[in-house]
């Protein structure tokens, strides 16, 4: 009996110590450099469990076994825990840095940049196009809500929750910016402050002009003087686009529109684009000016007068540069032979 009782000891300890040197086989194994000679991308689906998650990974090269991963990550790791997605993987990268990397989504990040001053029309467009979003969009944004940015993502978010979030983070800098907006603008409302930074951002695309263009609106505001808008003529024209393939005419300035800002005093009934958070902190914080007028200059900035005189000069200029423009780009043309 004693020999059966020492036997028995034998054998447990033994087992005791093949468990041992299993648990430190596994644990060396996730501690190892992984295969990966270069880095390499992986797409976990979703749904997938261990087994099917540890099989992909040896598939593409990524761990040497599979059971010993599998083992492994139900030994150190959570198996519950690891997430569907698209990652990259370093090379030489360890099962353990693997097993983390997955089990925290450190997943790929892909971007899309929305430029400042687009419609709703071009963003969606722009959302729709992109390769890696999904599924479509269901719902009907309002122009203006949309906050231009670069927003980044991981494959498989749908293009409806990336919209969402740029609707959400438009309402949250216009209420924050309308809180700390300066005293005394001729605006009562947020959709109004909205409403004329649609129309800055369209006006111009120098991040310096901007508090200088939403001075001469909002003075215009406050003397009752129409604002005279050439993009609040060209949104109802281009049916929410934004843009017009051809210039616009003085017919074009006369045509009925609720955003007519020649034919309406006043802003106009809505935002014409979706503005950026430059425009917006341009009206609710304006240059101090008394500037009444402004007109292109020829290079890619405005002139600002306070004068109708000042204006018209002004504008005389501006023909003069556009006459030597056309000039120029008339004595460049290719001339045919006979």
């Amino acid at each position: 009996m004693k020999s059966f009782g020492r036997i028995a000891v034998m054998l447990v300890a033994l087992g005791v110590l093949a468990a041992a040197a299993g648990v430190f086989l596994v644990k060396s194994h996730l501690a190892a450099a992984g295969p990966l000679q270069a880095a390499h991308v992986v797409v976990i689906p979703k749904g997938a469990g261990l087994s099917a998650i540890a099989s992909h990974l040896k598939a593409d090269g990524v761990i040497v076994d599979a059971n010993l991963f599998t083992i492994g990550v139900r030994l150190f790791g959570d198996a519950k825990s690891l997430k569907a997605g698209e990652y990259a993987f370093a090379p030489r990268m360890s099962p353990k840095d693997v097993m983390d990397m997955i089990a925290a989504g450190r997943t790929v990040a892909h971007a899309i940049t929305i430029p400042e001053g687009r419609t709703v029309r071009q963003i969606v467009d722009l959302v729709m196009a992109d390769p890696i979003l999904v599924g479509t969009v269901a719902k009907t944004y309002e122009e203006g809500s949309l906050l231009p940015e670069t927003y980044h993502f991981s494959r498989g978010e749908t293009r409806q929750a990336l919209l969402d979030r740029m609707a959400a983070d438009m309402t949250r800098v216009l209420s924050a910016l309308w809180q700390e907006r300066d005293m005394g603008l001729p605006l009562t409302t947020m959709n109004e402050a909205l409403i004329l930074a649609s129309v800055v951002e369209r006006e111009t695309g120098l991040a310096a002009e901007r508090p200088k263009v939403a001075a001469v609106f909002l003075n215009r505001l406050r003397l009752g003087m129409r604002l005279q808008s050439d993009p609040t003529v060209i949104y109802p024209l281009s049916d929410g686009l934004g843009v017009m393939e051809r210039p616009l005419t003085f017919k074009d300035l006369e045509t009925p529109s609720e955003y007519n800002t020649y034919l309406h005093a006043g802003l106009p009934i809505g935002p014409i684009s979706n503005p950026g958070k430059a425009s917006l902190d341009a009206v609710m914080h304006p240059l101090a000016s008394d500037a009444l007028y402004f007109v292109a200059d020829g290079s890619g900035g405005h002139v600002f007068a306070k004068s109708l005189e000042a204006h018209n000069a002004n504008v005389a200029k501006w023909r003069l540069v556009q006459k030597a423009k056309r000039q120029d780009a008339s004595s460049a043309a290719p001339v045919r032979m006979p």
